[in-house]
């Protein structure tokens, strides 16, 4: 993946089946045309490489000494960053609704991070990673993500890298134009795929 243009990542996502394209219901309940499961683009090992490597390539002069994704989505992508980096990889994670380090993960005061996710969308994780990380005592230098389906609209509050930058439209179900062609949505990863 180093050195390949979006399109290329793209063909990797839609080989993978990690870039549906179709009528899907969001975790958000929005419907969309696109639907993004980047855990299948990145279910081999090498793949997960190559893309943290391409990640890691824009800041490899950066003094940034450790690399955090929120969990679940950032972990793999997260991890094979802070491989290409040589650097340390935590995480947090939600607990009682709210983002947190844990498992015994500390910071040393002005710590330099990364914060890596799969797919950005609103920006919400990252930016709950990033409050947890700053409560901490760490700084965040940056954020990167392999998608960033706002294409460039998200706002995280800090500068932001993706490889690739998609405008995938989202909608209301009642406002949803392929409800009204009489599409079936699905929700991807359901067991009842089709919705009533």
């Amino acid at each position: 993946m180093l050195g390949m243009n979006p399109e290329q990542i793209l063909e990797h996502f839609r080989a993978t089946d990690a870039l549906l394209e179709g009528h899907f219901v969001l975790s958000s309940g929005r419907h969309s045309p696109n639907y993004l499961q980047c855990a299948l683009a990145l279910q081999y090992p090498a793949d997960a490489a190559k893309f943290g490597r391409a990640i890691a390539e824009r800041f490899v002069n950066s003094a940034v000494t450790t690399v955090a994704s929120p969990a679940i989505g950032g972990l793999v992508i997260g991890y094979a960053v802070a491989e290409a980096l040589n650097v340390r990889f935590i995480w947090t994670e939600r607990q009682n609704g709210e983002m947190t380090l844990r498992r015994g993960f500390s910071l040393k005061p002005g710590e330099r991070i990364l914060v890596v996710e799969d797919v950005i969308t609103t920006g919400g994780s990252t930016r709950e990673c990033i409050a947890a990380l700053e409560e901490n005592g760490g700084i965040v230098a940056a954020a990167a993500s392999i998608i960033d389906r706002s294409n460039g609209r998200a706002d995280v509050g800090v500068q932001r890298i993706a490889l690739v930058e998609m405008d995938v439209p989202s909608y209301s179900p009642d406002e949803c134009p392929l409800c009204a062609q009489g599409l079936e949505a699905i929700k991807p990863g359901s067991r009842s795929a089709a919705l009533p």
